[in-house]
């Protein structure tokens, strides 16, 4: 057990001053006084489980603000929830501080996580030291009508793959926020730190969407699960790629277009849905069609028509 400075409130008046006005007083999570939440059913409907993992140096930058820590934390989670149509709920945290995230960081991570957490309860979790790096977990709890997760495995050969707002941001935004590419406005490093996650289309997807994925790892891997997971195969159309502003002159200084526009595709970090639907769908508002599922289980990249490698499509998780 670490001693707590003098200073520094110890565990549980942590918990009672930082995370204990995050439950916004729900039965369930006991005002975070036991081990354990007891989450009530809902009639009609079924509770999605997400969990994704932040470490510092590998998913933020070190030295990044605690704030913007905690923000994208729940972003993240929050976009596996709108890949599957669900309602967001509520969360478990934890936390393992290093060195240096005295008091006052952990009460910025804790004002990162209101200021993001609305209609969200916090429900339980934990906080340990470690010497390294700053690691932080959060399992997000989500509510779709029963029988109606969209899976990844649902897709069918004829399907249309759409995806939604811009590729490419993300990759760029980690450049920009190492100061390895110009960003004047602050577009592209706002759009790493702080993604979107897409629950606006929740209603979309539920209606029109056979098989969906959040595009975390990179277009091409994640819209390669989807294909995997159905048993079919995917053709997609890079230079279809829905770009902002900023990547769209990114690409234009770029001598290879074709390599240049699958490492867009492979980056990671937008946040945005990739889902395969009918014919009679592909127009949902917001997304754009670049490709399609196949009947053969293999994943073809093209430019403007010509099949190009699709590489390694995206991060490989260790």
């Amino acid at each position: 057990m670490r001693w707590p400075r003098m200073s520094e409130p110890d565990e549980f008046e942590q918990i009672a001053r930082l995370y204990r006005p995050l439950t916004k007083g729900a039965a369930e999570a006991f005002d975070l006084l036991d081990d354990a939440a007891a989450i009530p059913s809902r009639p009609g409907f079924d509770l999605v489980i997400t969990k994704d993992a932040m470490v510092e140096g590998v998913h933020f930058l070190p030295g990044e603000a605690p704030d913007l820590i905690a923000r994208k934390l729940l972003r993240v989670n929050l976009s596996d929830l709108a890949a599957k149509g669900a309602e967001p709920y509520g969360y478990f945290l934890a936390v393992a501080w290093p060195p240096g995230f005295g008091w006052p960081q952990r009460q910025a991570f804790a004002a990162g996580l209101a200021a993001d957490g609305e209609g969200l309860v916090l429900l339980g979790g934990d906080t340990v030291s470690t010497p390294g790096p700053m690691t932080a977990s959060l399992t997000m709890l989500g509510w779709v009508p029963a029988g109606g997760m969209i899976r990844r495995g649902g897709a069918k050969v004829g399907d249309f793959v759409l995806v939604s707002g811009t590729i490419g941001d993300g990759w760029l935004g980690l450049a920009a926020a190492r100061g390895e590419l110009p960003d004047p406005d602050g577009y592209l490093a706002g759009r790493y730190r702080l993604p979107t996650p897409r629950l606006d289309l929740r209603e979309s997807l539920r209606a029109h969407a056979n098989a969906a994925a959040d595009v975390s790892d990179g277009l091409i891997a994640d819209a390669g699960h989807i294909a995997k997971a159905s048993g079919a195969g995917l053709r997609l159309h890079l230079d279809r790629l829905p770009l902002s502003p900023a990547a769209t002159r990114w690409l234009a200084d770029q001598s290879d277009r074709g390599a240049a526009l699958r490492t867009l595709a492979s980056g990671g970090d937008d946040y945005e849905v990739v889902c395969a639907v009918a014919f009679d769908a592909a127009s949902i508002v917001g997304m754009t069609a670049i490709g399609e599922i196949t009947e053969y289980a293999a994943i073809q990249v093209l430019v403007d028509g010509t099949p190009i490698d699709p590489g390694p499509g995206g991060w490989r998780h260790g």
